[in-house]
């Protein structure tokens, strides 16, 4: 069958934004599905799996070249059957035939392509392909034909390849590993790679693309606290310094893009994700209660209000991205020419702006196809505020106030623009991430907007994304929530629910995240080997039930869960989930250890383990100004590895596995703070000094 542009597919009946831009397409498309598998073991044709996301620009370039195009899309429907997956829907699926997609041709991304056999066995793959041979690529036509012909002749020889594939895969992701113990040294090892690879000049690592990688810093910051060595604290604020001044981030609306294209952060990838807004707001507060630098207080929050003005649903769960690409070009909405500003703008303030903003009449932003100056300009700072001030002969309170002035008014001027597409799917995953970030921050910054925000997000879930089993789902979207939650999900509502407690001390936060980890030693842990699958045992049945372990765009959902662990383990008193973590450890060790530096958060949780690390218990009413200096003096502190609780004696008596919780009082009617650092207590105090003492800090 033949479908046409005016005509819907199947996908048209599907609630993910990226398969309902491919609703139109004249190709035959499936949703992921057995009546697309029984279809092809029926008339005998391979699948074709195409993989992506809503704002990934050259997925959108693949469709409007190849898909949309009735000669190619009679092509395919003739030769194959058609599956089209949002890998953010389904990152399962994308987690296998990725891996395929790295072991066949040592490198990977979107969209993905792969072709497989009717029972779900790959056989070739790749990313992009053009519909006409260019860029060194083989155009997408020619595969076609080319596969359909090798499907011919050459079946057995095609089975063979993907059975072998296929084995070796299962084979990989059901070992047992082997067991090594993980010592101190190898923090040095990763951070001697971290340092080898940093870029003194611009900030960030390597040369180009630069990807934000904010739990790299993260593990920076808790490397630099352990050793003293002052030279990974200046990574740290280097790059997150030079991101900031960037085109990465944006100047005018504020919030970060997904990766910059060159080495000095000017000419971004213009789409933004969820995940790096939440890590980097992490790794912002953590670096300012490092520092006490206000820049880095001030760009977390420009960050968070990004995301409540522009991601935010009214019922208070976070959207998942906005593309790259509006009116079919990149970055266009986020571009200014000189002209542009000269209309919006009065002189004195275009003037400071080109001056400030580093803009060209000819554009500074060069089109990725062609390398040529469009005319437009990609705002960026190229000094520091201080320094601009003086050059400018500018008060430094004056030039912020006239360029935050100026920013509303092009701020505004662009809401009349044609926006980006936003993708407003939610998905528990990446909510439980911000809630991690939200509430960190506004335990850090003693804002209770940024913690109620996170609230929000956490009912939103509990309502919308949790079924009558108490088990998570993935995605909700237009009233429709769907798709078994896997590892990530669990992971990172726990850590989102962590980070909730200690910012408001209500119980149930805690006790939620405890029933959630006991779910996943019950649904994810392999018993026979170690480690967390990515999908539940009562999951979909796949090729095969991956773990994931490395630490890319994202932790990992194993890295996370060992950080829930520790964590979890110190604020119970109960065993089994350090016995766990310890499990956890053991299994993931060699990997480790072969390329620690792709393990960053791995690392950070494992230096939470060894220590040193305290366990802070306040006893004091809640609402006691006493109480509330205590542990806001705390909180303002970089202290990584501990956990802090809150005994309050106008709540009613803890219950397991709080109950210990009882016996820790206030001395003389006073708020006593109990401290235990590795394994050993000390007496408690009413003197915050001396708690900031035995902690390690200074008041």
């Amino acid at each position: 069958m033949t479908l046409l542009n005016k005509n819907s597919n199947r996908l048209s009946k599907e609630k993910s934004p990226y398969l309902l831009q491919h609703a139109h397409n004249p190709v035959d498309w499936f949703p992921w599905s057995e009546e697309a598998f029984e279809k092809a073991k029926r008339e005998n044709k391979p699948v074709f799996l195409s993989i992506g996301y809503s704002t990934c620009h050259w997925c959108h370039v693949m469709e409007r070249e190849s898909f949309e195009d009735n000669e190619t899309a009679e092509l395919m429907n003739k030769v194959f059957v058609s599956i089209k997956v949002d890998r953010e829907e389904r990152p399962d699926i994308d987690n296998i035939y990725m891996t395929v997609c790295q072991m066949m041709t040592g490198s990977g991304g979107w969209p993905l392509s792969i072709i497989m056999t009717p029972d779900k066995k790959s056989f070739f793959s790749g990313t992009y392909f053009p519909k006409e041979g260019k860029y060194g690529r083989i155009g997408f036509k020619e595969l076609i034909n080319n596969i359909n012909e090798a499907w011919i002749n050459k079946r057995s020889e095609i089975e063979s390849s993907a059975d072998e594939l296929t084995n070796y895969l299962q084979k990989i992701n059901s070992s047992s590993g082997v067991a090594i113990k993980l010592n101190p040294d190898i923090f040095n090892i990763a951070y001697n790679n971290f340092e080898t690879r940093f870029d003194p000049v611009n900030g960030g690592f390597g040369s180009s693309p630069k990807f934000p990688s904010p739990h790299n810093l993260m593990f920076l910051l808790r490397y630099w606290k352990r050793s003293g060595d002052n030279k990974a604290l200046e990574i740290v604020t280097k790059t997150l310094t030079e991101m900031r001044k960037g085109g990465i981030f944006d100047q005018v609306g504020f919030g970060f893009h997904r990766y910059s294209t060159d080495r000095n952060w000017l000419v971004p990838h213009f789409e933004k994700m969820l995940y790096d807004q939440a890590l980097l707001i992490i790794a912002y507060s953590e670096t300012y209660q490092a520092t006490q630098n206000i820049d880095f207080k001030k760009t977390a929050e420009e960050i968070i209000q990004y995301v409540l003005r522009d991601m935010t649903s009214p019922e208070g769960g976070f959207y998942s991205a906005e593309d790259a690409d509006s009116e079919s070009e990149e970055g266009k909405f986020y571009l200014w020419t000189e002209d542009e500003l000269l209309i919006i703008l009065e002189q004195d303030d275009a003037n400071l702006v080109f001056k400030v903003f580093n803009t060209n009449p000819n554009g500074n932003f060069h089109e990725e196809a062609t390398g040529k100056s469009s005319g437009d300009n990609i705002l960026h700072l190229s000094k520091p505020l201080d320094e601009l001030a003086i050059n400018l002969n500018i008060d430094k309170n004056n030039l912020i106030q006239r360029l935050e002035s100026i920013r509303l008014k092009l701020l505004n001027e662009r809401e009349n623009r044609v926006h980006p597409y936003k993708d407003d799917k939610t998905l528990t995953d990446w909510n439980g991430l911000m809630i991690a970030a939200l509430a960190k921050a506004g335990s850090i910054f003693n804002n209770d907007d940024y913690i109620v925000a996170a609230e929000k997000s956490f009912s939103f879930i509990e309502k919308y994304l949790t079924n009558k089993d108490g088990k998570l789902l993935h995605r909700y979207r237009d009233g429709d929530s769907s798709i078994t939650g896997n590892i990530d999900d669990y992971a990172f509502l726990i850590w989102g629910l962590i980070e909730l407690y200690e910012a408001t001390f209500q119980a149930n936060y805690l006790i939620k995240a405890v029933e959630l980890t006991n779910s996943v030693l019950k649904y994810f842990w392999d018993e026979t080997n170690g480690g967390f699958f990515f999908t539940p045992a009562f999951g979909e049945k796949l090729l095969v039930r991956t773990k994931e372990i490395y630490d890319g765009a994202i932790p990992s959902g194993n890295s996370v869960m060992l950080y829930n662990l520790i964590r979890i383990a110190r604020m119970t008193s109960v065993s089994i989930y350090e016995d766990y973590a310890n499990k956890l450890l053991d299994y993931f060790s060699d990997s480790v250890q072969k390329a620690s530096s792709g393990f960053s958060f791995f690392l950070s949780a494992f230096e939470f383990m060894i220590g040193p690390s305290y366990e802070i218990i306040v006893a004091g009413d809640r609402n006691n100004p006493e109480t509330q200096n205590i542990i806001n003096s705390i909180k303002q502190k970089f202290i990584p590895s501990k956990v802090l609780l809150l005994k309050d004696p106008t709540s009613i008596e803890y219950s397991p596995p709080f109950e210990y919780l009882n016996s820790y009082d206030q001395i003389n009617s006073k708020p006593a703070i109990y401290i235990c650092k590795n394994f050993i207590c000390n007496l408690p105090t009413t003197n915050i000094n001396e708690a900031l003492r035995l902690l390690g800090v200074s008041q």
